[in-house]
């Protein structure tokens, strides 16, 4: 039976690879668990036990060769390859994420977009024309979409999530701020900036408190 991985651990690993790649455009060679872990604010222990998931990639007293775990590491989280993306909703969220010049150098290209209102479907967004949310299963059943980007109104978000999931995709990004639900192999990762702030602010208010 495979090793279960904590869905935290795999979080963790692209905090690594950022890090690992700052260190390699610095021109570092070998970095310990010590460091690493003060650059990021993650315990050695923790690296050394995220890591071991995955097998063993430094020697005790020497440490990690930058390379070679950045390698290794990009491979285990499939960054050796490009991911084709699917956007669903063009509003000013949806604009901002098809502009967002942080994807295509990691790997991830915005090849199709989509919405629902008559007025945006035909426009262009950063070259590429906005198609009826209709067109979307058909789009979908020619050509092999890794993840959807999900950026519409709550109410309805779920159906687009569905139709991405009835037509193969298997990796979704939901902007919605909905509880979005899905079969057990289909990973979706919620991004709600108005639930970061709220958890944020119970910090303030209880930093607040002691002040006073």
């Amino acid at each position: 039976m495979p090793l279960e991985i904590p869905d935290v651990v795999i979080d963790r690993l692209p905090v690594y690879v950022r890090a690992l790649a700052s260190m390699e455009r610095q021109g570092r060679e070998v970095v310990n668990s010590q460091e690493l872990g003060e650059r990021l604010g993650v315990t050695p222990a923790q690296i050394r036990k995220d890591l071991s998931y995955f097998g063993r990639f430094g020697k005790q007293g020497r440490g990690y060769s930058v390379k070679r775990l950045l390698e290794e590491l990009r491979q285990i989280l499939g960054l050796t390859r490009e991911w084709s993306m699917v956007l669903v909703g063009v509003g000013q969220l949806g604009r901002a994420i098809v502009s967002y010049a942080g994807f295509a150098p990691q790997g991830f290209r915005i090849e199709e977009v989509f919405d629902i209102d008559p007025s945006i479907v035909g426009t262009k967004v950063d070259e590429l024309v906005v198609k009826s949310v209709d067109a979307l299963p058909e789009v979908l059943r020619k050509r092999k979409v890794d993840i959807g980007i999900v950026a519409v109104p709550a109410e309805t978000a779920q159906r687009v999530i569905d139709t991405l999931v009835a037509n193969g995709v298997k990796a979704i990004l939901n902007y919605a701020p909905i509880a979005a639900h899905a079969p057990p192999d289909v990973r979706i990762k919620d991004i709600d900036p108005v639930l970061a702030l709220q958890s944020m602010t119970y910090y303030v208010k209880s930093q607040d408190a002691r002040a006073k």
